[in-house]
């Protein structure tokens, strides 16, 4: 049984900041499992027994070897959508994560390219598909969070 297309999996979604209007993004490596060059933020799955804090912490070591300083959530959405030809169901739990861009480094360089910082209104091309309706959805929300409002 795969989560997302078995039964619904559940995730965290983090968009990392510097609490000065800057958001962390990474380009995906071919290695991925989907959208291939595109900037994405980071996220994972929720283990058995994980509570979502417990994730998201784990996930922000792990993708970018720092701690997150602050914690906001943002939004929760059903991500329905298809892979390789398969519907698939994902509950995102989507978190703003203030980060010390001193500490943030490429944990994962197979599957990052490289991380970069932007601001809203200047975010690369192309964003990976769940991104751009995260941006798209809660820029308000986000915009909010992140220039420490």
């Amino acid at each position: 049984m795969e989560p997302g297309l078995d039964y619904i999996g559940v995730n965290v979604g983090f968009i990392c900041h510097d609490g000065n209007g800057k958001v962390l993004l990474h380009l995906r490596s071919d290695t991925c499992r989907d959208e291939h060059n595109t900037w994405d933020a980071g996220g994972g799955q929720v283990e058995f027994g994980e509570t979502l804090r417990d994730a998201l912490m784990r996930e922000v070591r792990e993708e970018y070897g720092c701690e997150p300083l602050e914690v906001r959530h943002i939004a929760q959405l059903d991500l329905l959508r298809e892979h390789v030809g398969k519907k698939t169901h994902w509950l995102a739990n989507i978190f703003a994560v203030r980060v010390d861009p001193e500490q943030v480094r490429v944990m994962e360089p197979d599957r990052n390219l490289g991380n970069q910082w932007y601001t809203l209104d200047g975010l690369p091309e192309p964003l990976h598909t769940v991104l751009r309706k995260v941006f798209g959805e809660f820029k308000e929300q986000i915009s909010m969070h992140i220039n420490g409002r």
